[in-house]
Protein backbone atom coordinates (compact mmCIF):
# COMPACT_ATOMS: atom_id res chain seq x y z
CA UNK A 1 0.00 0.00 0.00
CA UNK A 2 1.33 3.41 -0.91
CA UNK A 3 2.09 5.77 1.96
CA UNK A 4 0.44 9.14 1.39
CA UNK A 5 1.02 12.38 3.27
CA UNK A 6 -1.20 15.43 2.82
CA UNK A 7 0.11 18.94 3.45
CA UNK A 8 -2.22 21.96 3.63
CA UNK A 9 -0.11 25.13 4.05
CA UNK A 10 -1.74 28.52 4.63
CA UNK A 11 0.19 31.45 3.17
CA UNK A 12 -0.14 35.19 3.78
CA UNK A 13 -0.80 36.12 0.16
CA UNK A 14 -4.16 36.34 -1.55
CA UNK A 15 -3.94 39.27 -3.97
CA UNK A 16 -0.85 39.14 -6.18
CA UNK A 17 -1.66 36.63 -8.93
CA UNK A 18 1.93 36.34 -10.12
CA UNK A 19 3.23 35.68 -6.63
CA UNK A 20 0.56 33.07 -5.98
CA UNK A 21 1.46 31.33 -9.23
CA UNK A 22 5.13 31.23 -8.19
CA UNK A 23 4.25 29.83 -4.77
CA UNK A 24 2.12 27.09 -6.30
CA UNK A 25 4.82 26.37 -8.90
CA UNK A 26 7.31 25.69 -6.10
CA UNK A 27 5.12 22.76 -5.09
CA UNK A 28 4.24 21.60 -8.59
CA UNK A 29 7.92 21.50 -9.59
CA UNK A 30 8.61 18.77 -7.03
CA UNK A 31 8.68 15.28 -8.49
CA UNK A 32 6.35 12.85 -6.74
CA UNK A 33 3.97 15.51 -5.42
CA UNK A 34 0.49 16.30 -6.75
CA UNK A 35 -1.14 19.65 -6.06
CA UNK A 36 -4.82 18.85 -5.49
CA UNK A 37 -6.24 22.20 -4.40
CA UNK A 38 -5.51 25.90 -4.47
CA UNK A 39 -7.71 28.70 -3.22
CA UNK A 40 -7.20 32.34 -2.25
CA UNK A 41 -9.22 35.28 -0.99
CA UNK A 42 -8.17 38.95 -1.39
CA UNK A 43 -10.04 40.13 1.72
CA UNK A 44 -8.43 37.47 3.87
CA UNK A 45 -5.18 38.10 1.92
CA UNK A 46 -4.49 34.40 2.27
CA UNK A 47 -3.92 31.35 0.09
CA UNK A 48 -4.41 27.68 0.94
CA UNK A 49 -2.68 24.90 -0.97
CA UNK A 50 -3.12 21.16 -0.62
CA UNK A 51 -0.80 18.52 -2.04
CA UNK A 52 -0.12 14.83 -1.55
CA UNK A 53 2.68 12.35 -2.04
CA UNK A 54 5.07 10.13 -0.15
CA UNK A 55 6.60 11.84 2.92
CA UNK A 56 10.03 12.69 1.47
CA UNK A 57 8.72 14.48 -1.66
CA UNK A 58 6.05 16.30 0.36
CA UNK A 59 8.69 17.61 2.78
CA UNK A 60 10.85 18.69 -0.17
CA UNK A 61 7.90 20.49 -1.78
CA UNK A 62 7.19 22.26 1.50
CA UNK A 63 10.80 23.40 1.77
CA UNK A 64 10.64 24.81 -1.76
CA UNK A 65 7.37 26.54 -0.94
CA UNK A 66 8.80 27.98 2.28
CA UNK A 67 11.91 29.27 0.51
CA UNK A 68 9.74 31.14 -1.99
CA UNK A 69 7.41 32.46 0.71
CA UNK A 70 10.28 33.72 2.89
CA UNK A 71 11.78 35.48 -0.13
CA UNK A 72 8.61 37.12 -1.44
CA UNK A 73 6.19 37.78 1.45
CA UNK A 74 6.92 40.67 3.81
CA UNK A 75 4.51 40.87 6.72
CA UNK A 76 5.64 44.41 7.51
CA UNK A 77 3.64 45.55 4.48
CA UNK A 78 0.89 42.95 4.69
CA UNK A 79 -2.64 43.50 5.94
CA UNK A 80 -5.72 41.31 5.64
CA UNK A 81 -8.79 40.18 7.51
CA UNK A 82 -7.40 36.83 8.56
CA UNK A 83 -5.07 36.68 11.60
CA UNK A 84 -1.52 35.62 10.70
CA UNK A 85 1.86 35.34 12.36
CA UNK A 86 3.99 34.17 9.47
CA UNK A 87 4.57 34.52 5.74
CA UNK A 88 4.13 30.77 5.62
CA UNK A 89 1.69 30.89 8.48
CA UNK A 90 0.48 27.37 9.27
CA UNK A 91 1.72 24.07 7.83
CA UNK A 92 -0.43 21.08 8.87
CA UNK A 93 0.51 17.55 7.84
CA UNK A 94 -2.13 14.81 7.69
CA UNK A 95 -1.41 11.08 7.48
CA UNK A 96 -3.52 9.45 4.76
CA UNK A 97 -3.39 6.07 3.02
CA UNK A 98 -1.03 3.57 4.64
CA UNK A 99 0.89 6.18 6.62
CA UNK A 100 1.25 6.14 10.39
CA UNK A 101 0.90 9.24 12.53
CA UNK A 102 4.50 8.67 13.65
CA UNK A 103 5.69 8.93 10.05
CA UNK A 104 3.71 12.15 9.60
CA UNK A 105 5.20 13.49 12.81
CA UNK A 106 8.70 12.67 11.60
CA UNK A 107 8.04 14.56 8.34
CA UNK A 108 6.66 17.53 10.27
CA UNK A 109 9.66 17.74 12.60
CA UNK A 110 12.06 17.35 9.68
CA UNK A 111 10.46 20.32 7.97
CA UNK A 112 10.35 22.36 11.20
CA UNK A 113 14.04 21.76 11.91
CA UNK A 114 14.90 22.86 8.36
CA UNK A 115 12.72 26.01 8.59
CA UNK A 116 14.54 27.02 11.77
CA UNK A 117 17.83 27.03 9.84
CA UNK A 118 16.32 29.76 7.64
CA UNK A 119 16.08 32.09 10.63
CA UNK A 120 12.37 31.57 11.22
CA UNK A 121 11.16 30.50 14.69
CA UNK A 122 9.00 27.38 14.64
CA UNK A 123 6.17 26.34 16.95
CA UNK A 124 4.71 22.83 16.87
CA UNK A 125 0.97 22.33 17.39
CA UNK A 126 -1.70 19.60 17.62
CA UNK A 127 -0.11 16.12 17.66
CA UNK A 128 3.38 17.62 17.31
CA UNK A 129 2.99 20.00 20.27
CA UNK A 130 5.82 20.06 22.80
CA UNK A 131 3.47 20.94 25.67
CA UNK A 132 -0.30 20.72 26.18
CA UNK A 133 -1.05 24.44 25.86
CA UNK A 134 0.58 24.49 22.43
CA UNK A 135 -1.84 22.01 20.88
CA UNK A 136 -4.26 24.80 20.04
CA UNK A 137 -3.64 26.75 16.83
CA UNK A 138 -5.61 29.84 17.97
CA UNK A 139 -3.57 29.92 21.19
CA UNK A 140 -0.28 29.82 19.30
CA UNK A 141 -1.30 32.40 16.71
CA UNK A 142 -2.47 34.86 19.36
CA UNK A 143 -2.99 38.34 18.00
CA UNK A 144 -0.68 37.81 15.08
CA UNK A 145 2.48 39.29 13.65
CA UNK A 146 2.15 42.76 15.17
CA UNK A 147 2.32 41.41 18.75
CA UNK A 148 4.64 38.48 18.06
CA UNK A 149 7.92 40.16 19.03
CA UNK A 150 6.58 41.34 22.38
CA UNK A 151 5.05 37.95 23.12
CA UNK A 152 8.30 36.13 22.37
CA UNK A 153 10.16 38.10 25.04
CA UNK A 154 8.29 35.92 27.55
CA UNK A 155 10.23 32.67 28.23
CA UNK A 156 6.92 30.81 28.01
CA UNK A 157 6.92 31.67 24.31
CA UNK A 158 10.37 30.31 23.48
CA UNK A 159 9.93 28.59 20.11
CA UNK A 160 10.40 24.86 19.67
CA UNK A 161 12.99 25.47 16.96
CA UNK A 162 14.97 28.45 15.73
CA UNK A 163 15.66 31.97 16.99
CA UNK A 164 13.93 33.45 20.02
CA UNK A 165 12.67 36.41 18.02
CA UNK A 166 10.53 36.69 14.88
CA UNK A 167 12.09 36.84 11.45
CA UNK A 168 11.86 40.54 10.45
CA UNK A 169 9.67 39.92 7.39
CA UNK A 170 8.56 36.28 7.64
CA UNK A 171 7.48 36.27 11.28
CA UNK A 172 7.13 32.78 12.75
CA UNK A 173 5.89 29.44 11.49
CA UNK A 174 3.43 27.01 13.07
CA UNK A 175 3.52 23.41 11.91
CA UNK A 176 2.02 20.21 13.19
CA UNK A 177 0.20 16.97 12.56
CA UNK A 178 -3.57 16.72 12.74
CA UNK A 179 -6.42 14.63 11.43
CA UNK A 180 -8.65 15.64 8.51
CA UNK A 181 -10.89 18.62 9.17
CA UNK A 182 -13.39 20.67 7.20
CA UNK A 183 -12.96 24.36 6.43
CA UNK A 184 -16.41 25.77 5.77
CA UNK A 185 -17.28 29.42 5.14
CA UNK A 186 -20.77 30.92 5.05
CA UNK A 187 -21.23 34.40 3.61
CA UNK A 188 -23.99 36.67 4.89
CA UNK A 189 -25.79 39.27 2.79
CA UNK A 190 -24.86 42.17 5.03
CA UNK A 191 -21.86 44.45 5.45
CA UNK A 192 -22.48 44.74 9.21
CA UNK A 193 -19.71 42.73 10.83
CA UNK A 194 -21.44 42.74 14.24
CA UNK A 195 -24.02 40.22 13.01
CA UNK A 196 -21.40 37.74 11.80
CA UNK A 197 -19.41 38.26 15.01
CA UNK A 198 -22.44 37.42 17.16
CA UNK A 199 -23.16 34.29 15.14
CA UNK A 200 -19.53 33.13 15.30
CA UNK A 201 -19.52 33.61 19.06
CA UNK A 202 -22.74 31.62 19.49
CA UNK A 203 -21.76 28.63 17.34
CA UNK A 204 -18.12 28.08 18.33
CA UNK A 205 -17.39 25.34 20.85
CA UNK A 206 -15.33 27.69 23.03
CA UNK A 207 -18.46 29.81 23.54
CA UNK A 208 -20.68 26.86 24.45
CA UNK A 209 -21.83 26.23 20.88
CA UNK A 210 -21.32 23.27 18.57
CA UNK A 211 -18.74 20.56 19.39
CA UNK A 212 -15.51 20.76 17.42
CA UNK A 213 -16.36 24.09 15.77
CA UNK A 214 -13.98 27.02 15.65
CA UNK A 215 -15.49 30.15 14.15
CA UNK A 216 -14.37 33.67 13.29
CA UNK A 217 -16.17 36.57 11.61
CA UNK A 218 -14.68 38.53 8.74
CA UNK A 219 -15.64 41.50 6.61
CA UNK A 220 -15.55 40.85 2.84
CA UNK A 221 -15.41 44.50 1.86
CA UNK A 222 -14.84 43.90 -1.83
CA UNK A 223 -18.17 42.11 -1.99
CA UNK A 224 -20.06 44.12 0.66
CA UNK A 225 -20.59 40.87 2.60
CA UNK A 226 -19.54 39.39 5.90
CA UNK A 227 -18.43 35.85 6.55
CA UNK A 228 -18.64 33.26 9.29
CA UNK A 229 -15.47 31.24 8.72
CA UNK A 230 -15.31 27.87 10.43
CA UNK A 231 -13.01 24.95 11.05
CA UNK A 232 -14.90 21.75 11.83
CA UNK A 233 -12.22 19.91 13.77
CA UNK A 234 -14.53 16.95 14.44
CA UNK A 235 -16.88 16.66 11.44
CA UNK A 236 -18.40 13.51 12.90
CA UNK A 237 -19.57 15.38 16.00
CA UNK A 238 -20.78 18.41 14.03
CA UNK A 239 -21.37 17.88 10.33
CA UNK A 240 -21.38 20.43 7.50
CA UNK A 241 -25.18 20.16 7.44
CA UNK A 242 -25.39 20.71 11.21
CA UNK A 243 -23.36 23.89 11.15
CA UNK A 244 -25.16 25.22 8.08
CA UNK A 245 -28.53 24.71 9.76
CA UNK A 246 -27.36 26.51 12.89
CA UNK A 247 -25.93 29.49 11.00
CA UNK A 248 -29.08 29.65 8.85
CA UNK A 249 -31.19 29.74 12.01
CA UNK A 250 -29.05 32.45 13.59
CA UNK A 251 -29.06 34.51 10.38
CA UNK A 252 -32.84 34.21 9.96
CA UNK A 253 -33.39 35.43 13.53
CA UNK A 254 -31.47 38.58 12.55
CA UNK A 255 -33.35 39.07 9.30
CA UNK A 256 -30.33 38.06 7.20
CA UNK A 257 -29.95 35.88 4.13
CA UNK A 258 -27.09 33.55 3.30
CA UNK A 259 -25.23 34.81 0.25
CA UNK A 260 -23.16 31.69 -0.46
CA UNK A 261 -20.90 29.04 1.00
CA UNK A 262 -17.53 27.51 0.23
CA UNK A 263 -15.41 24.58 1.28
CA UNK A 264 -11.69 25.39 1.45
CA UNK A 265 -9.17 22.64 0.85
CA UNK A 266 -9.70 18.88 0.90
CA UNK A 267 -12.81 17.33 2.44
CA UNK A 268 -13.08 13.70 3.62
CA UNK A 269 -15.57 11.86 1.44
CA UNK A 270 -17.47 10.60 4.48
CA UNK A 271 -18.12 14.21 5.56
CA UNK A 272 -20.20 14.67 2.39
CA UNK A 273 -22.45 11.64 2.85
CA UNK A 274 -26.07 12.74 3.07
CA UNK A 275 -25.20 16.41 2.55
CA UNK A 276 -27.63 18.49 0.51
CA UNK A 277 -25.34 19.58 -2.32
CA UNK A 278 -27.29 22.85 -2.64
CA UNK A 279 -25.51 23.84 0.58
CA UNK A 280 -22.16 23.73 -1.21
CA UNK A 281 -22.49 25.06 -4.73
CA UNK A 282 -18.84 24.61 -5.75
CA UNK A 283 -16.81 21.53 -4.92
CA UNK A 284 -13.97 20.37 -7.15
CA UNK A 285 -13.43 16.64 -7.59
CA UNK A 286 -9.83 16.90 -6.37
CA UNK A 287 -11.04 18.33 -3.07
CA UNK A 288 -12.73 15.06 -2.12
CA UNK A 289 -10.45 12.74 -0.16
CA UNK A 290 -11.54 9.12 -0.46
CA UNK A 291 -10.81 8.01 3.09
CA UNK A 292 -11.99 5.05 5.10
CA UNK A 293 -14.54 5.60 7.82
CA UNK A 294 -11.89 5.08 10.48
CA UNK A 295 -9.63 7.90 9.21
Amino acid sequence: MNETLLCEPNLSEGRDAGRMDRLAAAVESTEGVRLIHRSADPDHHRMVLAYVGAPAPVVEATRRLATRAFEEIDLRVHSGEHPRGGALDVVPFVALTGLSSDAALSACRSFGAWAATQGVPVFYYEQAASRPERRSLPHLRGRGFETLAARMTDPAWTPDEGPARPHPSAGALITGVRGPLVRFNINLATDQLAHATEIAERIREAGGGLPGVRALAFSLRRRALTQVSMNLTDPRATSIGDVYARVFEEATERGLEIAGTELIGPVPSWALVGLDRDIVARLEADQILELGDDT
